[in-house]
C-alpha cells in the first residue's frame, strides 16, 4: 500500500499502521511512500508483523511505521531468489541492458519525489538530494546498463589437441547492506553491477533511512524486472543483516559501513559457506595543504571534505595538514568562510541539515567534548544549533596533536582537525599513520610533490586539487582497514561473477 506523505488534510497523510503528524516545510511537495516489505515482487507485512519507526532528523518526529524484516522474512526472500535465479541468469545482456536503462529513466522522471523522501528521511538539504544524490544514481544505473551485454570470456591458446574458453557467470544470490549516508545512491552502487551482470540481488536498508529504497523497489517493478529478482528488508543489523551474512544460500555479500561490523560480516561468512565478502568501511582520511597551495581553493575543498553531508561521509578529510608557513592564513580564512555556512530546515535554501539520528548527535558530541578535554583549541562551532532536530554547527578545531582522539578515530559529523606539519615527507608519514586507508587529497602547485604523495600515501583514491569528486567510471575502494575490495568502475564487476574455464577436447590433431 502506498502512502500519501503531505496533502491539503493533516487527517489524509497518515502511514499504513501509525498516524504521524508532520508540518510542511517550505518547499516540501506532495510525494508519496512505502513502509512494507518488498519480496517476491509484491509489498507485504512482515511474518511476525513486527515494525519500526522511522524519524525526521530535522525534527525528531516519527514519519512512520515500517515493516521489520527478521529470519523468516529472510527465508521467503532468498526462497524467491532461488525461484527467480535460474531464469534470471539466463536472459541476455541486451535484454538486462534495457530493464536497467528504463529503470535510470523511471528515476530520472520521479527525481523530485525521490529527492524528497531522501530529504525526509535522512536530513540532508534537497538542494543536494537533487543536485548531487539522485543524479548520480541515475547515472550509475546507465553506466552498469552499459555494461550488461558486454561481460564476456575469453578463449585461450593452450598447448594440444584442445580448444580451451572461459565464461563470466553471475555469483547468484547477492545480498547488499546499505548505510543511511547515501540511501539511494549507496543502493545503487550494488545493485546496478549485481543486476547487470545477472545475480538475484537482496537489499537491507539501514534502518535510520529505508523510506527511498521501498519506493526504488516500486520503480523496479514498474521497470519490469522479474518477480524474485529483487527484494528490499528494512531491518537491523543482527535480525536482518546477520541473518544474510550467515546464510548458506546467499553467495555473496556486499557492505558499506563500519569497520567495527565489517569484522562481524567477515565473521559470519566465513563461519557460514564462506561467501564472497566486499566492503567499503571507514575512513581517517588526510588532506595535505602544501605551502604553494591556492589558498582559496584549498580552503573550499577543505569545507566539502568535512561539512558535505554533515560530515557523514567515509571520505570525510578530516585530518587536515597545513604547512606552518601558511597555517595561521589558512585557518583565518577557513574559519570565516565556515562561519557563513547556512544550517537549518533542509527543505530551505540552506548548505547543511542535521545529523542522522539521536544516536549520531550524540556520537559527534562526545568526540567535541573529547577534543576539549585533550586539549585542542576549538576555534569555532562545537555547539547545537537552536531549535528541533539534531543538529551540530561545523567545527573545527586546531592545535590538534596526532596522539588525540578527534585525529586517530571517525568522526562522522560535521568536526575538522587542523594539524601543523613543517616536513613534506613528514606530512606523508603522519598521513599513513593510521589504520585506515580509504581516501587521501592534496593542494599543491607542484606536479612532482603531487605525484610524490599519490605514490605514497595509503589510500585507495587520492584527490589532487580537488576533494570528495566521484564518478561512477573510476573504482572506489580502501586499503588497510577501510575495506575489501572496490565499488564503481569495471573492477566491481568481477565482485559478482564467477570465471568458469571449459577444456574441450578435439577430434582432430592440430595440423591434420
Amino acid at each position: 500500500m502506498t502512502t500519501r506523505l503531505f496533502s491539503d488534510d493533516e487527517n489524509d497523510f497518515a502511514p499504513v499502521s501509525k498516524r504521524a503528524k508532520m508540518s510542511k516545510g517550505k518547499g516540501v511537495s506532495e510525494c508519496a511512500f512505502q513502509n512494507k516489505l518488498f519480496i517476491n515482487n509484491e509489498f507485504v507485512d512482515a511474518v511476525d508483523r513486527h515494525t519500526f519507526e522511522t524519524t525526521n532528523p530535522a525534527t525528531g518526529e516519527v514519519i512512520c511505521d515500517v515493516a521489520e524484516a527478521r529470519a523468516a522474512d529472510v527465508e521467503n526472500a532468498v526462497a524467491a531468489a532461488k525461484k527467480a535465479q535460474d531464469g534470471w541468469r539466463r536472459t541476455t545482456g541486451p535484454a538486462r541492458r534495457d530493464l536497467l536503462l528504463k529503470l535510470a529513466d523511471l528515476i530520472e522522471e520521479n527525481l523530485e519525489e525521490l529527492a524528497t523522501l531522501e530529504t525526509l528521511d535522512n536530513g540532508k538539504p534537497l538542494g543536494v538530494s537533487k543536485a548531487v544524490d539522485l543524479p548520480l544514481v541515475v547515472k550509475c544505473f546507465r553506466y552498469y546498463a552499459g555494461w550488461a551485454d558486454k561481460v564476456t570470456g575469453q578463449t585461450n591458446p593452450v598447448e594440444g589437441d584442445f580448444f580451451s574458453y572461459t565464461k563470466v557467470e553471475p555469483k547468484g544470490i547477492c545480498a547488499a547492506v546499505i548505510p543511511w549516508n547515501f540511501p539511494l545512491l549507496m543502493a545503487a552502487w550494488k545493485l546496478a553491477p549485481g543486476l547487470a551482470t545477472g545475480n538475484c540481488m537482496i537489499v537491507k536498508p539501514a534502518e535510520q533511512t529505508p523510506l527511498t529504497a521501498l519506493r526504488l523497489a516500486e520503480l523496479i517493478k514498474a521497470a519490469g524486472f522479474p518477480a524474485g529478482v529483487v527484494a528490499m528488508l528494512p531491518g537491523f543489523g543482527p535480525s536482518c543483516g546477520g541473518v544474510l551474512a550467515k546464510h548458506m544460500e546467499v553467495d555473496k555479500i556486499g557492505f558499506t559501513g563500519s569497520t567495527a561490523v565489517g569484522h562481524i560480516i567477515m565473521k559470519d561468512a566465513a563461519e557460514s559457506n564462506l561467501k564472497s565478502v566486499t566492503l567499503e568501511l571507514g575512513g581517517k582520511s588526510p588532506l595535505v595543504i602544501c605551502e604553494d597551495a591556492d589558498m582559496d581553493e584549498a580552503v573550499a575543498a577543505a569545507q566539502v571534505g568535512v561539512f558535505f553531508n554533515q560530515g557523514q561521509v567515509c571520505t570525510a578529510s578530516s585530518r587536515i595538514f597545513v604547512h606552518e608557513s601558511i597555517h595561521d592564513e589558512f585557518v583565518a580564512k577557513l574559519v570565516a568562510a565556515t562561519k557563513q555556512r547556512t544550517q537549518g530546515n533542509p527543505f530551505e535554501d540552506v548548505m547543511m541539515g542535521p545529523q542522522v539520528s539521536q544516536e549520531q548527535f550524540d556520537i559527534v558530541n562526545g568526540y567535541i567534548a573529547k577534543g576539549k578535554a585533550q586539549g585542542a583549541r576549538l576555534a569555532c562551532g562545537g555547539k547545537k544549533t537552536k531549535g528541533k532536530g539534531y543538529y551540530i554547527q561545523p567545527t573545527i578545531f586546531t592545535e590538534v596533536s596526532d596522539d588525540m582522539t578527534i585525529a586517530k578515530e571517525e568522526i562522522f559529523g560535521p568536526v575538522m582537525s587542523i594539524l601543523k606539519y613543517s616536513d613534506f615527507r613528514d606530512a606523508i608519514k603522519r598521513a599513513n599513520d593510521s589504520k585506515y586507508g580509504l581516501a587521501a587529497g592534496i593542494f599543491t602547485r607542484d606536479i612532482n610533490k603531487a605525484f610524490e604523495y599519490a605514490d605514497d600515501v595509503a589510500a585507495g583514491t587520492v584527490w589532487v586539487n580537488t576533494y570528495n569528486s566521484f564518478d561512477t567510471a573510476q573504482g572506489f575502494g580502501g586499503y588497510k582497514m577501510s575495506g575489501l575490495g572496490r565499488e564503481l568502475g569495471p573492477k566491481v564487476l568481477d565482485a559478482y561473477t564467477e570465471t568458469k574455464a571449459v577444456m574441450v577436447k578435439l577430434g582432430h590433431k592440430p595440423g591434420h
